[in-house]
């Protein structure tokens, strides 16, 4: 250990454990073991490391008014460990798949102080370790070989300040191509690499020394900057955004991005059209990545498609008698349908695309019912699907008829290709989608695209929520005025169901009243000011106060739906705090943390990307799931989606999955939970909408907690969100682009 106090610094030492890190700034506070018997507090620059690895790591030595001493780390590097005991640690720590602390016990116990020289150099003698098999010596071997590999990577990723875990990715892409790739290439970082985006390729692009104003970081920017808006649910920009926002991103000057733009143009990089202005009378530039403006034109071709094909695979109901039709229906279900509903069963029966929409409380889900009891009784093939598990699962219960996710049911590829499309298309008569606000627009192309000429397809979901995580609004844009697609929307709320304080209240907000918070059974106001309380409450009622009042399980039933992910009662606080309460951590459990989460069996967790090679056809975002398997030595953890299916990750994939006790309200659509806790303070201010609030009570069945301030309500039940994404799906269907 270096001389203290001082700059410049250098700690030896072993990871032991790590109390907090920051994914996002690679802030770490860690404990390490220097080696005098006592732990050693480090704080900085850590994310990456694991416990159990040796690092050396540089920085200086400071004091912490409340903490005391600490280590503070510019930066670290791994080093193999000398003693026995340290090799024992290390071997231990998970780091090499294949070796769990028992086994690294054994190796070296047989070994000693020469047990990593054997693996590096003569792993063959690794079967003398007693019940040591040649399968399992070869895949330690291979995973030694792939360690060290990475750690040469690493040697000049973290000159270029890129932490160990983004080093493993980056290797995993390119393998002996990546320093080369980093080198000359490093914006193709941010396209090829999770976990990498344009800020942080920029980072290494200027430690490898690419020019501030060179084409290839201007394009880039570009790039990225049309990204992030399809990450806020646009399709396109209008060009002087797209250049203004660059301009404000790369800081240069606006000749050169403009020149950059129009190479991107030629290049067909990106494609430019020219569009409806908000003023009609005056067109606007479009610029589009080029997936999302194919998937445009697509969607609308198609949908034009089914609705003008003369070709018919229900032609029974297009001379229906409806009057003995709904007669005999009303013998079946023992009830009436409504006037809108009735319109709604004929228009999905003889129409080739119908869209129904509606609020809670409508009808809509006994009129799908009615169109498949119908479609069934004259001997139709019907397809349903929902784009999430649940929804999937509760169409099925609706409808005593099976029930997918879209994803399934298009049997996506590795790639995102579907096994049917326009060339094999579906063989369904009547094709039912439940939820369709969900439904983005590259979605929806890929649905729609499947669709057989002659079939139906009946869209169903509620306008008023939330538009889709990805990019496009497709169920406005297809209620948009003047487009050729029929649809009909339910309006009356029946009796059974104003009596629920969900649905009443549900309707009160989207009408823009404030909620009824007292004297009903069901939904409920625990009136508290800062966020802070906010959170702490929020524990309380989801892991005390429901389960005793109600009896439903903390994990399986309750769902928190926070406005944002950050701050004090936002989803990723809230996430901690509800680990802690619910999976705390047991001396005899296995655990594994990755960045600043850790994982445990029994977690509520959640998909944050589209991994198409993961299970059976792919594991989408949004999918959720619990944490059924854990083992170190293998490093893999085990999840049991809410599709009834168990997905392996392996711990290098960890960043794929974040934890759900709690999260965002856009995040939980198309899903319902028999009990919603939603935490809204004043620190959400810029977040509070109706729509985000009507859509987080909808997504409960019977009990809706509310627990913040009035303020913060009333805020939420005014504000009309005036943002519109830019998307032109609505003008294409309405010239049959």
């Amino acid at each position: 250990m270096a001389a203290e106090p001082g700059r410049g610094s250098v700690l030896d030492a072993v990871l032991e454990r790590v109390t907090f890190a920051n994914e996002e700034t690679g802030y770490t506070v860690a404990r390490v073991d220097a080696g005098r018997g006592e732990l050693v507090t480090v704080v900085g620059a850590l994310l990456g490391a694991q416990p159990g690895e040796s690092l050396r790591m540089r920085g200086r030595w400071g004091s912490h008014p409340q903490y005391g001493k600490q280590f503070h780390v510019d930066d670290y590097t791994t080093v193999l460990p000398a003693t026995v005991q340290g090799i024992r640690r290390y071997l231990g720590s998970g780091l090499i798949k294949g070796i769990g602390p028992k086994l690294a016990e054994r190796i070296v116990d047989h070994f000693g102080v020469d047990a990593l020289d054997v693996i590096e150099q003569t792993p063959e003698r690794l079967v003398e370790v007693p019940k040591l098999g040649p399968k399992r010596t070869k895949m330690i071997a291979d995973a030694w070989e792939e360690q060290k590999a990475i750690k040469e990577v690493m040697v000049f990723l973290q000159g270029v300040g890129v932490s160990t875990s983004l080093a493993v990715k980056i290797y995993k892409q390119y393998a002996d191509d990546a320093v080369r790739v980093v080198r000359e290439e490093p914006y193709r970082l941010a396209t090829d690499v999770w976990g990498i985006g344009f800020k942080t390729a920029d980072t290494i692009a200027k430690a490898v020394g690419i020019p501030h104003d060179s084409p290839q970081r201007i394009k880039a920017g570009l790039l990225f900057t049309l990204s992030e808006a399809t990450g806020d649910g646009h399709c396109y920009l209008p060009e002087q955004s797209l250049v203004a926002e660059a301009i404000t991103i790369l800081q240069v000057d606006a000749g050169a991005v403009i020149e950059c733009l129009a190479e991107l143009v030629a290049e067909e990089g990106v494609v430019r059209e020219e569009l409806p202005g908000p003023d009609p009378a005056e067109p606007e530039a479009a610029i589009y990545l080029v997936p999302f403006h194919r998937a445009e034109i697509a969607l609308a071709n198609q949908v034009r498609r089914l609705l003008d094909t003369s070709a018919d695979r229900m032609p029974a109901f297009a001379e229906v008698d409806w009057d003995r039709a709904l007669a005999w229906l009303r013998r079946h279900t023992d009830a009436d349908l409504a006037p809108e509903q009735q319109m709604a069963v004929k228009l999905a029966l003889t129409r080739k695309v119908a869209v129904l929409t509606g609020g809670p409380g409508c009808g809509k889900s006994f009129t799908v019912r009615s169109v498949v009891a119908l479609a069934r009784a004259k001997k139709a093939k019907i397809v349903l699907a929902a784009p999430t598990g649940r929804a999937a699962k509760r169409l099925a219960e609706l409808t005593g008829h099976e029930a997918s996710t879209v994803h399934r049911l298009l049997r996506l590829q590795p790639g995102g290709d579907a096994a049917y499309d326009r060339d094999n298309p579906l063989d369904a008569d009547l094709v039912v989608v439940d939820e369709v606000s969900m439904l983005d627009l590259l979605l929806a192309n890929k649905l729609v695209k499947a669709i057989a000429p002659g079939a139906h397809l009946l869209l169903v979901g509620d306008v008023d929520q939330l538009p889709s995580v990805g990019p496009g609004e497709v169920l406005r844009d297809l209620l948009a005025e003047d487009t050729p697609v029929p649809h009909v929307r339910l309006t009356q709320v029946f009796r059974q169901a104003a009596e629920s304080g969900v649905v009443t209240n549900a309707h009160r907000i989207n009408a823009g009243d404030y909620p009824l918070v007292r004297g009903l059974p069901d939904f409920f106001l625990f009136p508290v000011e800062e966020a802070e309380d906010a959170a702490r409450m929020t524990v309380d009622v989801v892991a005390r106060r429901v389960p005793k009042k109600f009896g439903l399980n903390p994990r399986r039933d309750i769902q928190v739906l926070a406005p944002m992910h950050r701050g004090p009662a936002g989803a990723g606080a809230l996430n901690a705090l509800l680990q802690e309460a619910l999976t705390p951590a047991r001396p005899d459990a296995p655990e594994r943390r990755f960045g600043a989460r850790v994982f445990r069996v029994g977690d509520k967790v959640t998909q944050i990307r589209n991994n198409y090679d993961k299970g059976a056809n792919g594991v989408f975002n949004g999918t959720l799931g619990v944490v059924t398997a854990l083992d170190v030595d293998e490093q893999t953890l085990v999840v049991r989606t809410d599709e009834d299916e168990d997905v392996e990750y392996d711990f290098a994939e960890l960043d794929e999955l974040t934890h759900a006790y709690a999260m965002t309200i856009h995040r939980s659509q198309g899903s319902e939970y028999p009990a919603v806790v939603i935490p809204i303070t004043t620190s959400a201010w810029m977040m509070l909408q109706r729509n985000l609030l009507y859509t987080a009570v909808t997504r409960a069945k019977k009990l809706v907690v509310l627990v913040g301030s009035r303020k913060a309500i009333g805020q939420a039940v005014r504000a009309v969100s005036t943002g519109r994404r830019h998307t032109a799906l609505a003008h294409r269907l309405r010239r049959g682009a």
